[in-house]
């Protein structure tokens, strides 16, 4: 009688009403093995444990935002779609600059959540690590669907799956054929366009897509941006079991920095550059639906220019720069099979290589190369029709840091067909950031020789001990179907607690002692004291009536620390409610509702400012035609996003320090309105 109260409970709390439910789980056991109408729809999950998994049975809770969901937000941008998954904490310092973590704590470039593109880490290497989303070479036409795995994921994709991992998986070069086109124009100089062709033969198929994003980002900021990018995927099936997969991509983006009144123009305006190309090889052999071996090649270049001038009184003028480079070449082989037919496994192997370039960052030398090697497997056992487990490890090797094991361990209880409960435990380690670590940032007065002259500031000095920090999650989740409501509730309840913590503090004089300038030092270090986060998030999806669909998201986070700095960069509650619109007339609606607490993201170049974003409320809309316009289908559509009250998401906290502005955001977002239309061909 469990599951039936439970699912009383949350009708009555969630709904309103009394509904007649699906008989408890003691009457229902012979059904457990077969599809049942609560959860046949349910998609298919990958990202969880590399094993294609119904959702009810994946080791952990996982979002899935579809092509059908993607398109109907009209969002421009791949981050923004993030802020519509429970947990996530998105902010923007600027309109092209993404702050995208799970649960906050995230540095000024968060690395706490891994990020995929078709399976493979689109984390740059060089300097600060993290994703540049602006400079992604792939446009949010391309992607088929987006999974997000809450919680630590590690023992399947590594150390940086550290509190999550985001898939974003392309679409097939067989699906939507033809030629379609986009434009959009709008408010802040929004200018876009974009064309995608995609043929071939019934063996081969190829998508070549076009892109090219403008506008003038927020007001009163030196905030433009022009992002142009090239992709390609192409699929040849080879014979009846082997298909080899191309995708490659080029960006490249410039984009306005800055502020005009900086302190001593540490972050002076200019202009940066920034270029990526990327390479990627699959194939895949696969002999049944239950067995299959993969084997992938990666190669990707980043690089970055960044430079400006900074001055004071004594010294007029002192170059600064961000510059930097970075390749990553990886190799993985993947085999999946069925053990029997209750048990199924995968294995593989992994190595990587890193190499990053940063003269200004690392004063004048380069970090060292990172080799990492990983052998990673999954397990999914049903130990009977109503009980699964999943269980996995992993081995890391990387860089100098000792081997690693990373393991995992999940129970799913189906208690009803419309009910599964799950628990489990994870442990993952962070790979550490080179500049985290190696950083060295010493800046010169112009004509000072570095070799034999003091520097003006000293505001990064490395710190090669500093440790790998860990963490050990604890959760509770609960899957359930509401057939009387056409609903999904997933819950999930956390428990994260993070050792040594990497912050940035300030340090004595006396480590860094050959400086002219007043300005602080820091390094990054290792906190003494755990970082714990204890919460729930849980999302609510319903189709109250055909043509209507409803997604809510609700996130509570509880933040226990030694250090108040590190509690503000995570937001103790977020909330979403989007509603999706069909007329069945040609026009459909998307309308979403943004709540984010009072957040500090990162932890900014001055570390003596402190600034925290006061919590918001946010509205995106979009209204849509579809039609034939001379035989061709034609989408004619208004979009906004930032809609309501002027706020603040993710301060830059220098600037923030100057007196003009202790009592006003610096950078607050602007609301952003543009017309599209898209036509297929």
């Amino acid at each position: 009688m469990l599951s039936l109260l439970f699912r009383r409970s949350l009708l009555t709390a969630l709904a309103g009403l009394v509904c007649t439910l699906s008989p408890c789980a003691a009457d229902n056991q012979a059904q457990f093995g077969a599809e049942t109408p609560f959860f046949e729809d349910l998609p298919t999950v990958l990202s969880a444990s590399r094993l294609p998994q119904v959702l009810n049975e994946a080791p952990g809770a996982v979002t899935i935002l579809d092509r059908h969901f993607i398109q109907a937000t009209g969002y421009r941008d791949i981050a923004r779609l993030l802020r519509l998954v429970p947990g996530m904490q998105i902010g923007q310092e600027r309109g092209h600059s993404q702050w995208v973590t799970y649960h906050g704590l995230g540095s000024d470039y968060p690395t706490e959540i891994q990020v995929l593109v078709d399976g493979r880490s689109v984390y740059a290497p060089s300097a600060f690590g993290g994703v540049d989303w602006s400079s992604l070479p792939l446009t949010v036409d391309e992607i088929d669907r987006i999974e997000v795995v809450r919680g630590t994921n590690s023992n399947a994709y590594g150390a940086n799956a550290f509190l999550g991992v985001v898939n974003i998986i392309t679409r097939h070069s067989h699906q939507g054929r033809g030629v379609t086109v986009q434009t959009n124009l709008g408010s802040h100089g929004i200018s876009d366009l974009r064309a995608s062709w995609t043929g071939g033969s019934d063996d081969t198929g190829m998508r070549l897509t076009a892109s090219r994003l403008q506008d003038n980002g927020f007001s009163r900021l030196n905030d433009s941006r022009v992002s142009q990018t090239v992709s390609l995927r192409s699929d040849h099936r080879v014979n009846a079991t082997d298909e080899l997969t191309v995708r490659a991509g080029y960006s490249r983006l410039e984009r306005g920095m800055g502020y005009p009144d900086s302190i001593y123009n540490n972050n002076g305006e200019r202009t940066a550059n920034a270029e990526v190309s990327t390479l990627h090889l699959t194939w895949r052999r696969t002999f049944s639906h239950d067995e299959e071996w993969l084997i992938s090649f990666y190669r990707n270049h980043e690089a970055s220019i960044d430079r400006w001038t900074a001055s004071s009184p004594s010294f007029p003028v002192v170059p600064l720069n961000r510059d930097r480079s970075s390749n990553r070449t990886n190799i993985e082989l993947q085999h999946r099979f069925a053990l029997t037919s209750q048990a199924r496994m995968v294995w593989g192997l992994e190595g990587r290589r890193d190499d990053s370039k940063g003269s200004f960052l690392f004063f004048g030398s380069a970090p060292p190369e990172v080799n990492m090697y990983r052998a990673f497997s999954n397990f999914d056992w049903h130990l009977t029709p109503a009980w699964q487990l999943n269980f996995g490890g992993l081995l890391e090797k990387n860089g100098d840091v000792a081997t690693q094991f990373i393991p995992r361990a999940f129970l799913n209880w189906q208690a009803s067909p419309s009910d599964t409960f799950r628990m489990g435990y994870a442990r993952a380690w962070q790979q550490r950031n080179m500049f985290d670590i190696y950083g060295d940032v010493r800046v010169y007065a112009s004509g000072t020789d570095p070799r034999t002259g003091t520097p003006v500031a000293w505001p990064y000095v490395p710190n090669p001990n500093l440790r790998t920090p860990s963490v050990d999650t604890l959760e509770v989740g609960y899957l359930g179907r509401f057939h009387a409501l056409d609903a999904t509730l997933d819950l999930r309840i956390f428990n994260e607690k993070i050792t040594n913590f990497v912050i940035r503090r300030n340090i004595p004089q006396s480590i860094a002692p050959l400086v002219l300038s007043a300005l602080p030092s820091s390094q990054f270090v290792n906190l003494d004291s755990p970082v714990t986060l204890r919460g729930l998030e849980y999302q609510l999806r319903t189709k109250p009536r055909a043509g209507t669909e409803i997604l809510f998201n609700h996130t509570l986070i509880d933040r226990h620390t030694d250090e108040p700095e590190v509690a503000k960069r995570t937001a103790p509650y977020t909330a979403s409610l989007t509603w999706l619109q069909d007329f069945g007339t040609g026009w459909k609606s998307t309308a979403s509702i943004l709540r984010m607490g009072s957040l500090a993201g990162g932890y900014g170049y001055v570390p003596t400012c402190d600034y925290t974003s006061r919590a918001y409320t946010s509205l995106d809309l979009r209204i849509a035609r579809t039609l034939e316009l001379g035989g061709r289908r034609t989408e004619i559509a208004l979009s906004g996003i930032n809609l309501g009250e002027r706020h603040q998401e993710i301060a830059d906290r220098s600037q923030q320090c100057l007196p003009a502005y202790l009592n006003k955001p610096v950078n607050p977002a602007s609301s952003m309105v543009w017309l599209s239309l898209g036509i297929e061909i």
